[in-house]
């Protein structure tokens, strides 16, 4: 199987990284241009559940939306999923993504969020690039959410 990583580093603790993104009214209102909505339509997020996502203009010439499958998710560190539907399943079978947030040692007030990404090629020709930088750019917006202005408790 092909692999694929990049990761960023937040100005936050893990734990805050890691319930931002497991809330999907948190996360769906980050940066709405390349996440417009996530909802867990089965579960609650542990092994087993489903989880859409809707992706937004910034990457909607890419992929539209992905239903993903939650395979294993180690509490306040990291989520692997196995996407089942949607756009990226048509262009890798299987596609399987861990998102990481790793305490950065010494500095309790930074962690590092990884994306991997474990795929084979389905009709694509090329690595999920355009993925692994949403993804990223994605994580970025981590840093640029204010949790006053939405009002909201994590």
């Amino acid at each position: 199987m092909k692999m694929m990583k990049g990761e960023v580093v937040l100005n936050m603790p893990a734990e805050k990284a890691w319930e931002i993104y497991r809330n999907n009214e948190i996360i769906s209102k980050l940066n709405p241009d390349l996440l417009s909505a996530a909802v867990y339509v089965q579960g609650d997020g542990g092994p087993g559940s489903l989880r859409l996502f809707k992706l937004g203009p910034a990457v909607s010439d890419y992929v539209k939306e992905s239903m993903e499958k939650i395979e294993e998710v180690v509490t306040g560190r990291s989520v692997t999923y196995e996407v089942i539907g949607g756009d990226l399943k048509e262009m890798y079978d299987p596609y399987r993504v861990t998102f990481s947030f790793i305490p950065v040692e010494g500095n309790n007030t930074k962690c590092i969020a990884e994306w991997k990404a474990e795929f084979e090629p389905a009709t694509a020709t090329r690595p999920p690039e355009k993925a692994r930088d949403a993804a990223l750019r994605f994580l970025e917006s981590f840093d640029n959410f204010q949790l006053s202005n939405l009002q909201m408790t994590i």
